[in-house]
């Protein structure tokens, strides 16, 4: 795997590459994630003949980060990961969103469906993500604005839930792991989590949309994530002849929590035979 840069609409995105020439394969991460939550697998994806991308969104990683909010929407960051996908010179290429990503890449397979070969939704919803009320959310933001991004994550430090077993334990076993979710944090741009996490949780449902999304879909979540698990359900009864996957004692992050399920999940949908050639 190495790390080069984009630059897309002004914007200088980090990303990290492995395959080059291979079958075009982009990978587009989480909220507050970054390129480096596919890390364990680019080299992997390389093997099995693929030309693996992960950028890092814009606001996240080390990516350029404006400072308005306006600067930050699905709509944008789908602008942003399909100008990827053409500074590239892909026309065609198979597209996985986990979580948020799950939100950005619907949007563009919905823009642009005749240049989506295979798409994975994964961990991700079909609307406005559930669990969280929205007034909490806007207070939240408004800490941010009038104190900045480290009192809030204070404040949630503070009335933290307890994590899905799964997630637990991968902290608890994977050195470094809580640290480098923390410097994930840290690398976050104050104005892009306050515009999304309140997009996230009003986000307009695509549900019907999706229902008419023509190429091979998985929809993918790990048993473990709460309403996740049931967005994916409707997911995958609504989208024409998709594939569904609960990845057994797995969370939020599968790839961590249960990667060798995620992986054979992942790469045996991806090396179908309808996509070869």
């Amino acid at each position: 795997m190495t790390d080069t840069t984009v630059t897309v609409g002004g914007i200088e995105l980090a990303v990290a590459e492995s395959g080059h020439g291979g079958r075009p394969l982009l990978l587009v991460h989480g909220f507050t994630g970054a390129k480096e939550d596919f890390g364990d697998w680019m080299d992997a994806f390389a093997s099995d003949g693929w030309w693996a991308v992960a950028p890092d969104l814009r606001g996240h990683g080390a990516s350029d980060k404006p400072e308005g909010e306006g600067d930050y929407s699905i709509a944008t960051f789908a602008t942003d990961v399909r100008g990827v996908a053409d500074a590239l010179g892909w026309d065609r290429f198979a597209l996985l969103g986990h979580s948020m990503g799950g939100a950005i890449v619907q949007e563009v397979a919905l823009r642009s469906p005749e240049r989506i070969q295979r798409l994975v939704l994964m961990n991700t919803h079909h609307g406005a993500f559930e669990g969280v009320d929205p007034s909490v959310v806007e207070a939240g933001v408004e800490i941010i604005r009038s104190q900045g991004l480290p009192a809030l994550l204070e404040v949630l430090d503070a009335f933290a839930s307890d994590k899905a077993p799964a997630d637990q334990r991968v902290r608890d076993t994977r050195p470094g792991y809580v640290e480098w979710n923390q410097s994930k944090l840290d690398a976050a741009s104050p104005a892009m989590y306050a515009a999304l996490a309140m997009e996230l949780v009003t986000r307009a449902d695509r549900l019907h949309e999706l229902a008419r999304f023509p190429a091979p879909t998985l929809v993918i979540v790990g048993e473990q994530d709460g309403p996740l698990v049931h967005a994916a359900d409707r997911m995958a009864r609504a989208i024409p002849g998709s594939t569904h996957v609960v990845v057994a004692d797995a969370a939020h992050s599968p790839q961590f929590e249960n990667p060798d399920a995620w992986w054979i999940a992942v790469s045996a949908f991806l090396a179908a035979d309808s996509l070869i050639g």
